[in-house]
Protein backbone atom coordinates (compact mmCIF):
# COMPACT_ATOMS: atom_id res chain seq x y z
CA UNK A 1 0.00 0.00 0.00
CA UNK A 2 1.26 3.58 -0.44
CA UNK A 3 0.99 6.51 0.75
CA UNK A 4 -2.80 7.94 2.25
CA UNK A 5 -3.65 11.12 2.56
CA UNK A 6 -7.21 11.51 4.31
CA UNK A 7 -9.45 14.43 4.21
CA UNK A 8 -12.56 15.10 5.62
CA UNK A 9 -15.09 17.41 5.99
CA UNK A 10 -18.83 18.59 5.99
CA UNK A 11 -20.29 19.39 2.40
CA UNK A 12 -18.99 22.81 1.10
CA UNK A 13 -15.74 23.16 3.22
CA UNK A 14 -13.70 22.95 0.08
CA UNK A 15 -12.51 19.21 0.52
CA UNK A 16 -13.43 17.95 -2.69
CA UNK A 17 -11.58 20.96 -5.12
CA UNK A 18 -8.49 20.88 -2.61
CA UNK A 19 -7.92 17.34 -2.60
CA UNK A 20 -8.11 17.18 -6.38
CA UNK A 21 -5.54 19.52 -6.94
CA UNK A 22 -3.39 18.54 -3.76
CA UNK A 23 -3.34 15.09 -5.67
CA UNK A 24 -2.75 16.35 -8.91
CA UNK A 25 0.10 18.24 -7.37
CA UNK A 26 1.75 15.51 -5.73
CA UNK A 27 0.87 12.84 -8.42
CA UNK A 28 -1.64 10.84 -6.55
CA UNK A 29 -4.33 9.24 -7.33
CA UNK A 30 -7.81 11.22 -6.40
CA UNK A 31 -10.63 9.38 -4.83
CA UNK A 32 -13.82 10.92 -4.33
CA UNK A 33 -16.17 8.97 -1.93
CA UNK A 34 -18.96 11.34 -1.81
CA UNK A 35 -19.06 10.79 -5.05
CA UNK A 36 -19.71 7.02 -4.62
CA UNK A 37 -22.54 7.67 -2.17
CA UNK A 38 -23.90 10.05 -4.60
CA UNK A 39 -24.19 7.95 -7.77
CA UNK A 40 -25.81 4.85 -5.37
CA UNK A 41 -28.41 7.97 -4.67
CA UNK A 42 -28.94 8.64 -8.00
CA UNK A 43 -29.49 4.46 -8.78
CA UNK A 44 -32.20 4.67 -5.97
CA UNK A 45 -34.32 7.95 -7.33
CA UNK A 46 -33.95 6.51 -11.39
CA UNK A 47 -35.09 3.14 -9.39
CA UNK A 48 -38.01 4.62 -7.37
CA UNK A 49 -36.69 2.97 -4.37
CA UNK A 50 -38.13 3.82 -1.41
CA UNK A 51 -35.58 4.85 1.29
CA UNK A 52 -36.69 2.81 3.94
CA UNK A 53 -35.82 -0.54 1.90
CA UNK A 54 -32.35 -1.11 3.16
CA UNK A 55 -32.21 -4.58 1.52
CA UNK A 56 -32.84 -2.98 -1.85
CA UNK A 57 -30.32 0.14 -1.30
CA UNK A 58 -27.52 -2.10 -0.18
CA UNK A 59 -28.26 -4.62 -3.38
CA UNK A 60 -27.67 -1.86 -5.32
CA UNK A 61 -24.72 -0.73 -3.60
CA UNK A 62 -23.03 -4.15 -3.80
CA UNK A 63 -24.12 -3.98 -7.50
CA UNK A 64 -22.93 -1.22 -8.69
CA UNK A 65 -19.64 -0.71 -10.82
CA UNK A 66 -18.95 3.19 -9.82
CA UNK A 67 -15.00 4.31 -12.28
CA UNK A 68 -13.16 7.84 -11.56
CA UNK A 69 -11.67 8.50 -14.86
CA UNK A 70 -9.81 11.55 -16.01
CA UNK A 71 -11.01 13.35 -19.02
CA UNK A 72 -8.47 16.61 -19.52
CA UNK A 73 -8.39 18.29 -16.97
CA UNK A 74 -11.62 17.23 -15.47
CA UNK A 75 -12.63 14.57 -13.22
CA UNK A 76 -15.30 12.04 -14.11
CA UNK A 77 -17.91 9.83 -12.45
CA UNK A 78 -19.04 6.75 -14.33
CA UNK A 79 -22.22 4.70 -13.20
CA UNK A 80 -22.22 1.02 -14.88
CA UNK A 81 -20.13 3.07 -17.85
CA UNK A 82 -22.54 5.80 -17.61
CA UNK A 83 -20.98 9.23 -17.13
CA UNK A 84 -23.00 10.62 -14.42
CA UNK A 85 -20.65 13.52 -13.02
CA UNK A 86 -23.34 16.48 -13.60
CA UNK A 87 -26.08 14.47 -12.61
CA UNK A 88 -25.08 13.27 -9.02
CA UNK A 89 -24.73 17.01 -8.19
CA UNK A 90 -28.53 17.79 -8.35
CA UNK A 91 -30.15 19.25 -5.27
CA UNK A 92 -32.14 15.75 -5.20
CA UNK A 93 -29.57 13.87 -4.73
CA UNK A 94 -28.28 16.46 -2.70
CA UNK A 95 -31.38 15.89 -0.08
CA UNK A 96 -30.95 12.51 -0.06
CA UNK A 97 -27.38 11.19 -0.05
CA UNK A 98 -27.36 11.71 3.50
CA UNK A 99 -29.51 9.58 4.75
CA UNK A 100 -28.15 6.69 2.32
CA UNK A 101 -24.55 7.21 3.58
CA UNK A 102 -26.25 6.63 6.98
CA UNK A 103 -27.40 2.97 6.31
CA UNK A 104 -24.61 0.46 7.61
CA UNK A 105 -24.87 -2.06 4.93
CA UNK A 106 -23.97 0.81 2.32
CA UNK A 107 -21.36 2.20 4.36
CA UNK A 108 -19.78 -1.25 4.85
CA UNK A 109 -19.68 -2.24 1.29
CA UNK A 110 -18.41 1.01 -0.19
CA UNK A 111 -16.09 1.47 2.98
CA UNK A 112 -14.29 -1.53 1.17
CA UNK A 113 -14.18 -0.88 -2.21
CA UNK A 114 -12.60 2.24 -1.20
CA UNK A 115 -9.61 0.39 0.89
CA UNK A 116 -9.45 -2.00 -2.74
CA UNK A 117 -9.04 1.36 -4.57
CA UNK A 118 -5.66 2.39 -2.64
CA UNK A 119 -4.23 -0.88 -2.85
CA UNK A 120 -1.69 -0.26 -5.25
CA UNK A 121 -1.55 3.59 -5.66
CA UNK A 122 -0.32 6.76 -3.54
CA UNK A 123 -3.91 8.11 -3.11
CA UNK A 124 -5.67 11.35 -1.69
CA UNK A 125 -9.06 10.34 -0.19
CA UNK A 126 -11.70 12.41 0.86
CA UNK A 127 -15.05 11.91 2.15
CA UNK A 128 -16.56 12.14 5.65
CA UNK A 129 -14.91 8.97 7.65
CA UNK A 130 -11.92 8.86 5.61
CA UNK A 131 -9.45 9.31 8.37
CA UNK A 132 -11.75 7.59 11.19
CA UNK A 133 -12.90 4.71 9.52
CA UNK A 134 -11.39 3.74 5.84
CA UNK A 135 -7.94 4.57 6.59
CA UNK A 136 -7.43 5.16 10.57
CA UNK A 137 -3.53 4.80 10.13
CA UNK A 138 -3.43 7.06 7.08
CA UNK A 139 -0.28 9.00 6.51
CA UNK A 140 -1.54 12.06 6.70
CA UNK A 141 -4.92 13.23 7.93
CA UNK A 142 -7.03 16.58 7.49
CA UNK A 143 -10.17 17.87 8.86
CA UNK A 144 -11.59 21.14 6.29
CA UNK A 145 -14.11 23.04 7.71
CA UNK A 146 -15.80 26.82 7.25
CA UNK A 147 -18.53 29.01 8.29
CA UNK A 148 -21.73 27.78 7.00
CA UNK A 149 -22.90 30.67 5.22
CA UNK A 150 -19.69 30.59 3.34
CA UNK A 151 -20.02 26.99 2.15
CA UNK A 152 -23.56 27.75 0.97
CA UNK A 153 -22.24 30.22 -1.31
CA UNK A 154 -19.99 27.98 -2.85
CA UNK A 155 -22.57 25.36 -3.35
CA UNK A 156 -24.48 27.98 -4.77
CA UNK A 157 -21.55 28.21 -7.86
CA UNK A 158 -21.95 24.48 -8.00
CA UNK A 159 -25.54 24.47 -8.52
CA UNK A 160 -25.28 27.12 -11.36
CA UNK A 161 -22.66 25.30 -13.25
CA UNK A 162 -25.61 22.22 -13.44
CA UNK A 163 -28.34 24.85 -14.25
CA UNK A 164 -30.04 24.50 -10.96
CA UNK A 165 -30.80 28.16 -9.18
CA UNK A 166 -31.02 27.92 -5.29
CA UNK A 167 -30.58 30.11 -2.65
CA UNK A 168 -28.19 30.85 -0.15
CA UNK A 169 -31.37 30.26 2.29
CA UNK A 170 -32.20 27.21 0.87
CA UNK A 171 -28.62 25.80 0.39
CA UNK A 172 -27.80 26.55 4.34
CA UNK A 173 -31.11 24.79 5.33
CA UNK A 174 -29.82 21.87 3.53
CA UNK A 175 -26.41 21.66 4.64
CA UNK A 176 -27.57 22.08 8.51
CA UNK A 177 -29.79 18.99 7.81
CA UNK A 178 -26.99 17.00 6.14
CA UNK A 179 -24.22 18.25 8.84
CA UNK A 180 -27.01 16.89 11.46
CA UNK A 181 -27.77 13.76 9.70
CA UNK A 182 -24.11 12.90 9.13
CA UNK A 183 -22.71 13.80 12.84
CA UNK A 184 -25.19 12.07 14.43
CA UNK A 185 -25.71 8.89 12.43
CA UNK A 186 -24.88 5.38 14.38
CA UNK A 187 -22.45 4.02 11.66
CA UNK A 188 -18.89 6.04 10.67
CA UNK A 189 -20.60 9.38 11.68
CA UNK A 190 -18.91 12.92 10.09
CA UNK A 191 -15.73 13.96 13.08
CA UNK A 192 -12.86 15.04 12.82
CA UNK A 193 -10.24 12.35 14.02
CA UNK A 194 -8.05 13.21 16.61
CA UNK A 195 -4.84 13.29 15.00
CA UNK A 196 -6.61 15.19 12.27
CA UNK A 197 -4.97 18.43 11.14
CA UNK A 198 -8.28 21.18 10.78
CA UNK A 199 -8.13 23.36 7.65
CA UNK A 200 -9.90 25.87 8.11
CA UNK A 201 -11.43 27.52 4.38
CA UNK A 202 -13.61 30.47 5.51
CA UNK A 203 -11.19 33.03 5.03
CA UNK A 204 -9.09 30.76 2.48
CA UNK A 205 -8.58 31.33 -1.13
CA UNK A 206 -8.57 28.37 -2.91
CA UNK A 207 -4.77 28.48 -3.48
CA UNK A 208 -4.08 28.85 -0.10
CA UNK A 209 -5.45 26.22 1.27
CA UNK A 210 -4.03 23.60 -1.51
CA UNK A 211 -0.39 25.22 -0.80
CA UNK A 212 -0.96 24.58 3.12
CA UNK A 213 -1.48 21.35 2.86
CA UNK A 214 0.86 20.27 -0.12
CA UNK A 215 3.59 22.08 2.71
CA UNK A 216 2.74 20.35 5.34
CA UNK A 217 2.78 16.79 3.32
CA UNK A 218 6.14 18.20 1.68
CA UNK A 219 8.06 18.92 4.71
Amino acid sequence: MGIIIAIDGPAGSGKSSTAKEVARRLGFTYIDTGAMYRSVTLEIIRRKIDICDEDQIEKIARESRIQFQWIGDKHHILLNGEDISDEIRSADVASLVSPVSAIAGVRKILAERQRQMAQDDNIVMEGRDIGTNVFPDADFKFYMDADIRVRAERRIKDYQSIGQELTVVEIVRELEKRDKIDSSRLHSPLKKADDAIIIDTTNLSFEEQVEKIVKIIQQ
